[in-house]
């Protein structure tokens, strides 16, 4: 399926335009108009595809496209018809390509749409866009060319960058620090209580109150409905470092501090005041106790439960519970034989006793 520029009126831009926003040069008719990017295999006319994996090089012989972006190299075995864009790396410029068009279609709105609401003594900034029925309270400072979408709560004393998106019915509690370029998508929390809960002897549990905050710094990306919980003492802060990418449905609790440039993957969980490093790739459902460290650069395969600190650096760990990778899977390989192995020791055991009885 194609993928629309914009979301309601087309933008076009010219096959020149676009070259030359990627450093590319033209080979055909420059002139002509894109306003979708698509598939090369379903492309029509008005549409721009990319060739990056030679599997797929059947179909620039055929596509409707009116452009394609190729790696300068590319050297054509039949006739195209379609005009060409050379660049270093075709893959690379669709990307950027994407991303320049969705900043078009994120950044377009501008202005206040009503019912909406600001508080005493908060500022916002140029070509912000507040959509129906989003909410500011007071003493807080939203940057240029944020975009507030319907149904948003802003709490007290909360900042917000520059250039930040703010998707529809995102909770922001007071006191959050949100950095510039950042994306928070629909339905996150942040700033929400950490769980805490004091045992008491009749069997009950006190609340703990939770006073800090939650600071998210510049171009952290937040997938739909995860939560992020305030840490609990004043002064304090749950962290998510520059350049954070975070998926759907994912909880951080209090006091947590997640490293630059980490990804994390959907239904992850990481437990209290855990410090989880650099550049790390966490993928789906993995689950991660409370008071830990995580070494910088650490995969961590999907489902796996970490109990304990990951101190090396550079280690692929997966499991329940989590050890290096490698040495799982020859441990795996074991585990699938052990039925047979079961049944070959018992074989065993019946001709030992057999041999013990005639003797």
């Amino acid at each position: 399926m194609p993928v629309y520029l914009v979301s309601k009126k087309p933008m076009e831009f010219t096959i020149a335009q676009i070259a030359g926003m990627l450093g590319g040069k033209v080979t055909g008719d420059a002139s002509q108009k894109i306003d979708m990017l698509a598939k090369i295999q379903d492309a029509k006319k008005g549409q721009i595809a990319f060739l990056s994996n030679p599997k797929y090089e059947q179909y620039i012989y055929t596509t409707q496209a009116s452009a394609v972006i190729v790696k300068k190299d590319f050297e054509a075995r039949k006739e195209i018809s379609t005009t060409l864009i050379l660049v270093d790396d075709p893959y690379l410029s669709f990307t950027v390509l994407l991303e320049e068009y969705h900043k078009l279609v994120n950044f377009q709105k501008t202005g206040v749409e009503e019912p909406s609401y600001l508080g005493s003594n908060s500022t916002v900034g140029n070509h912000i866009y507040r959509g129906a029925f989003s909410y500011i309270g007071s003493n807080t400072k939203i940057g240029d060319n944020v975009k507030i979408s319907p149904h948003v709560y802003i709490g007290d004393s909360v900042v917000i960058g520059d250039n930040s998106i703010i998707h529809a019915g995102v909770k922001v509690y007071d006191g959050t620090r949100v950095g510039n370029r950042c994306v928070i998508h629909a339905g996150t929390v942040l700033g929400s209580d950490g769980f805490g809960f004091a045992p008491q002897a009749d069997g009950t549990y006190k609340t703990i109150p939770q006073l800090g905050n939650v600071i998210i710094e510049d171009d952290v990306t937040i997938g739909a409905n995860t939560v992020i919980d305030c840490a609990t003492l004043f002064g304090d802060a749950t962290i998510v470092r520059q350049g954070v990418k975070l998926d759907n449905l994912i909880q951080i609790a209090h006091n947590v501090e997640i490293g630059k440039n980490t990804v994390i993957a959907a239904q992850t969980g990481i437990s209290g005041s855990t410090k989880v490093g650099e550049n790390n790739m966490i993928a789906g459902q993995v689950g991660i106790a409370g008071h830990l460290v995580i070494a910088n650069n650490t995969g961590i395969g999907a489902q796996s439960g970490i109990s304990k600190s990951i101190k090396e650096e550079g280690q692929q760990i997966i499991g329940y519970p989590a050890f290096d990778v490698k040495s799982y899977f020859r441990s795996y390989a074991v585990f699938k034989r052990l039925p047979d192995l079961n049944d070959r020791l018992r074989e065993l055991e019946k001709k030992l006793n057999n041999s013990e009885s005639s003797d």
